[in-house]
This record gives C-alpha cells, sequence and structure tokens, in this order.
C-alpha cells in the first residue's frame, strides 16, 4: 500500500534515533514501567501502562498495542495506543501471525515492501516499519504477541529487540 492518509491530530510523525539515544530513551521508559507497576499482576494493566509510557518515551513508536491469544490459533487485539489496528489475525498470516506462530521476533525494514494480506496486514498505510515479538507468561504460555510501528523506515533494530525483549520478559516472565 502506497497511498498515506492524513494522520489524526493526536498522532505525531515518528522520528528517529541513533542506538545509543534508543538506550537512553528505553532506560527512562523501562524506569517509569517498572516503578509504576510494582508488583502489578493484572494482564491488561501491565499493557496499558506499557504502551502509554513506550509510546510517551520513544519517539519513533507510531502505533504500540498487543495482540492476544484467542483458541488455538487466533489473535485478538487488545490494548493498544495509535490508530485503528485489526481486530483479528489468524497464526502464520502477517507479521503478528507469523511471530505467534514461531514465538520469534520479526523485525521489517519496510512494510510496503512486504505481500499484503498474506506477509503483511496494512491496517494504517502510515505504518512502513515494524517490530513483532512473542510475550510469554511465566509459565511460558503465549500470551500473544507485542507490535509496534513506525511511520518512518528502518525504524527499529536489535537495539529495539534486545530492550524490548528484557521488558516484555521482567514484566510478564
Amino acid at each position: 500500500m502506497s497511498a498515506a492518509v492524513e494522520m489524526p491530530y493526536f498522532i505525531k510523525p515518528s522520528r528517529l534515533l541513533s542506538p545509543d539515544q534508543k538506550r537512553v530513551v528505553y532506560n527512562a521508559a523501562r524506569q517509569a514501567i517498572l516503578s509504576i507497576l510494582g508488583d502489578e499482576a493484572d494482564e491488561q494493566v501491565k499493557m496499558v501502562t506499557i504502551n502509554c509510557l513506550l509510546k510517551t518515551h520513544i519517539p519513533y513508536f507510531y502505533w504500540v498495542g498487543f495482540y492476544l491469544v484467542r483458541g488455538k490459533d487466533e489473535l485478538v487485539i487488545g490494548p493498544y495506543q495509535g490508530t485503528l489496528g485489526c481486530l483479528y489475525i489468524k497464526f502464520g498470516r502477517g507479521v503478528c501471525g507469523t511471530v505467534a506462530a514461531t514465538g520469534k521476533a520479526v523485525i521489517v525494514y519496510d512494510t510496503h515492501g512486504l505481500i499484503q494480506g498474506k506477509e503483511h496486514i496494512a491496517c494504517d498505510p502510515n505504518s512502513r516499519s515494524e517490530i513483532v515479538l512473542p510475550v510469554r507468561r511465566a509459565d511460558g504460555s503465549l500470551l500473544g504477541v507485542f507490535d509496534v510501528d513506525s511511520t518512518l523506515e528502518g525504524s527499529f533494530d536489535e537495539v529495539d529487540e534486545r530492550e524490548l525483549e528484557e521488558l516484555l520478559a521482567e514484566v510478564f516472565g
């Protein structure tokens, strides 16, 4: 999908950061998230807090949210911040469904370069790159996937993957 639509007034366009700048903002976000959550047990409270604080601290996070496992082979939209997300995604379909099926994180440099409907499900044409990670509970069961989109190509790298994996494991593991 190549056409862009005007972004809603409440959404800021993405702004890239260097790897060192990323580490700084992730550290600040992590400290805020962990101090606010404390020993919170409710998964939904954890998800909304993570979404809010990561989107607040990290300027290239355009869309941030969770897709939750429903049944044996489907994800359903969970807590998120940004424009409307896809409501349901089958395991194996698109980036989120692939991560749910394989249990492995995926970084996409340019979502517009993927086959739409199969490799990528375009919910918002302004999203240009993304990272999706599996989210596991302490018992190892798959809670869902964590999806982050940016309006710029190439926003995500190994710094994002490592920082997000560590944060998700610390909060949900």
